[in-house]
């Protein structure tokens, strides 16, 4: 006897009632079909990899249902019980059933991924229309985050996997995809081990509709202009770029309102441009628009000054109150640690107050605080103190959208958050790291493994309202019993409960429509 779960990968195939009959794309016909035939054969549901079989499995020899099915099993056991690659295979093989996969070795697996890499501009395009159609997606905003995630490994990839360099003073530049591990400023506090950089663009309503992968070293302002182009290869509507401080820079804002496209972005409150320095310093009242939140829509000219005019550029200030008392109250214990830290340090030697400062490299908070004096005595900076209480609650949105409100566009930079909660489901429920992979392309694969992986997470959420923790939970209490007996084996599932019973109705519909 042999008990194995039913697992959410095989919700499509509970009901064919569920099952629609839908045309192969461009003329092309199933694999069980005969190419020469030019009519649009409906076929069963193969999946969403078969949109360009004959293309791409054609050019590599590829069976083009078997590959689909083990791409399906990676991506389910990515959402399900993440691990390598070989465990996916005794994974599929041992505790789950999937139908029409009773199995595969780990080379089937590579093979599949590089077709998932060959084939990926197709995928995502058709992918984010059948999304975008089922779940009647509003994307006229788009929010752009990165990551990294790093590898313990001793040194960086070779010099010679990388694209040559752009040109100094090339505002235009656009890095290429290219998984190439490289030393950088990690996102994990791990800038000693070598990484890559991940970006992803998010719907508004959490949906991440594509992923990148960059060398490690790659600077954030010219990953967004990649991912412009990459996007509006789809034909969309006009889009409203949302990030955070990193991506901002003149370059980028000119590149973003090419073909009437907007942008919102942070601006540095410290060392800033001339520009958010104007708009942070200009008076002005503040109108409330929730209760922890309050903003004033300011206009400055190019270069900081007053006059009014075409080329004004539009900024919000926004301001928390409660976020206001918790970095004056955070302020003011740094202030009391580091008075403690340097009492009695008056009768130091001039090298141990120098060690002292260098200690506090890695401490900004600590080390924007503190001054020397003339004669190198350590003192507790009150006038910078002052200064910062100036940005307590703060952040400042610059953008070139006029329609907009300025209580629309602090409510639509909030949304980042849904770029950081993939990002911390990506890390934990989906093991984005440890990266079993050498090669670039297959760690590009892995990481398109796990934001299909999201995906499916995150439309299952989006259909049930429920989160993916209690969905998972649900479905592994199905299990599917094979009996041996004298005369053959008898597979018989578990009788459902009354949530299990839903759950296909809702998710087994949409595995259908959005996995063909």
């Amino acid at each position: 006897m042999r008990n194995r779960h039913a697992i959410p990968s095989s919700i499509n195939r509970w009901s064919p009632n569920l099952l629609p009959r839908l045309p192969s794309f461009d003329g092309i016909t199933d694999s069980t079909a005969a190419h020469n035939s030019s009519e649009i054969t409906p076929i069963r549901v193969t999946g969403q990899f078969s949109l360009v079989k004959t293309r791409i499995f054609g050019r590599h020899a590829l069976d083009a249902a078997a590959t689909e099915r083990v791409l399906f099993a990676l991506v389910a056991q990515r959402a399900l019980e993440p691990g390598s690659k070989l465990a996916a295979t005794g994974w599929v093989a041992e505790r789950v059933t999937i139908a029409g996969c009773a199995g595969f070795p780990d080379d089937a697996a590579y093979r599949a991924m590089d077709f998932l890499l060959d084939a990926l501009s197709g995928i995502a395009a058709q992918i984010f229309d059948s999304v975008a159609h089922l779940l009647n997606l509003d994307v006229d905003i788009v929010f752009v985050d990165t990551t990294s995630t790093y590898f313990e490994v001793d040194v960086p990839d070779e010099l010679a996997e990388l694209a040559s360099e752009p040109e100094p003073g090339d505002d235009t530049a656009k890095p290429v995809e290219n998984a190439a591990r490289r030393f950088g400023k990690s996102k994990d506090h791990r800038d000693d081990l070598p990484q890559v950089v991940i970006a992803m663009a998010v719907t508004r309503d959490g949906i991440p509709v594509r992923c990148w992968t960059f060398p490690g070293s790659e600077s954030d302002q010219r990953i967004i202009r990649t991912i412009k182009d990459d996007l509006g290869s789809w034909n969309l509507h006009r889009l409203v770029w949302v990030a955070d401080a990193g991506f901002a820079s003149a370059a980028n804002r000119s590149y973003l309102t090419r073909g009437g496209g907007h942008y919102i972005h942070a601006e540095k409150l410290r060392h800033t441009n001339a520009e958010a320095a104007a708009a942070l310093a200009r008076p002005g009242r503040y109108h409330d628009v929730a209760n922890n939140l309050r903003v004033k829509e300011i206009r400055v000219a190019p270069g900081g000054g007053n006059t009014e005019g075409a080329r004004t550029e539009r900024f919000v200030v926004c301001h928390n109150p409660d976020a206001a008392q918790r970095d004056t109250a955070v302020r003011q214990r740094l202030i009391e640690h580091l008075s403690t830290l340097i009492a009695g340090s008056d009768t130091w030697s001039k090298r141990k107050r120098d060690e002292f400062v260098g200690s506090l490299k890695a401490k900004p908070g600590l080390r924007r605080l503190l001054r020397r004096t003339k004669t190198g005595l350590l003192r507790v900076d009150h006038a910078v103190a002052q200064r910062e209480a100036h940005y307590d609650g703060k952040w400042l949105l610059r953008t070139s959208d006029p329609t907009l409100t300025a209580e629309d566009l602090a409510a639509a930079y909030k949304q980042l958050l849904a770029v950081e909660r993939g990002w911390r489901d990506c890390k934990t429920s989906l093991g984005l790291r440890p990266v079993y992979h050498h090669r670039e392309d297959r760690i590009r694969a892995h990481v398109q493994l796990c934001w299909l992986a999201l995906l499916l997470i995150r439309v299952a959420e989006t259909r049930t309202g429920d989160t993916w923790r209690n969905l998972r939970h649900e479905l592994d209490r199905m299990h599917l019993v094979t009996f041996a007996t004298t005369d053959g084996r008898v597979a018989q599932r578990c009788a459902l409960t009354s949530d299990q019973t839903r759950l296909p109705q809702i998710v087994g519909t949409w595995i259908a429509e959005f996995w063909c």
